[in-house]
């Protein structure tokens, strides 16, 4: 076999090989942080049972219960219980499940999000405002464990989701590599082609 012959061979095969490789380029391997991102998610469900603020817990602020409007549950926390639902949990164990690398860019968004209003829900609660019904002040309960667990497990899953979202494999640069030279050898080759070299 002549190395045309195994060029040709090699070209049928190039169409299945570049699929290959698009398809690792898109995946994340979180290795051992998947155990933490994984506890962080748990600790996230955990904080959904335990009170936010008073005697309104995480679920109780999420289905906008009695217990939520009691305790005036602003909308930091409704906010803030959305995005750890959604995006803290919901696309952080889709993201672990599947290993693609945009469900775990939006776990990281959601988030970010979600722990930066978790902070804000933190000041909201210890903030009680002035002139409330009838013009009394209102004295609610402050921020809740569950809040305060809440917050700092969605800031620590966004600091560990960054950091397997940003890491790349070996194979993942090696494949990259690999792609710019065969392009860099295909343009030149059209190049000579057209100049008729």
């Amino acid at each position: 076999m002549n190395s045309v012959e195994s060029s040709k061979d090699f070209e049928q095969f190039r169409d299945d090989l570049d699929a290959v490789e698009r398809r690792v380029a898109g995946e994340i391997d979180p290795g051992v942080r998947a155990m933490v991102v994984a506890g962080a998610v748990f600790v996230l469900l955990v904080s959904l049972v335990l009170p936010h603020a008073g005697t309104a817990r995480g679920f109780d602020v999420l289905l906008d219960t009695s217990a939520a409007s009691f305790e005036h549950i602003g909308l930091p926390s409704r906010i803030f219980v959305w995005f750890v639902v959604i995006f803290s949990i919901g696309f952080s164990l889709l993201a672990l499940m599947t290993r693609r690398w945009a469900l775990a860019w939006i776990a990281v968004a959601g988030s970010a999000i979600a722990g930066a209003f978790g902070v804000f829900a933190i000041w909201h609660r210890q903030t009680p405002g002035v002139g409330g019904p009838g013009g009394a002040n209102y004295y609610g309960a402050g921020p809740g464990i569950g809040l305060i667990l809440g917050a700092l497990a969605a800031i620590v899953l966004t600091f560990h989701w960054v950091r397997v979202v940003w890491s790349r494999t070996a194979l993942q640069l090696a494949a990259e590599e690999q792609r710019r030279i065969a392009a860099a050898a295909a343009e030149e080759r059209d190049r000579r082609r057209l100049m008729g070299e």
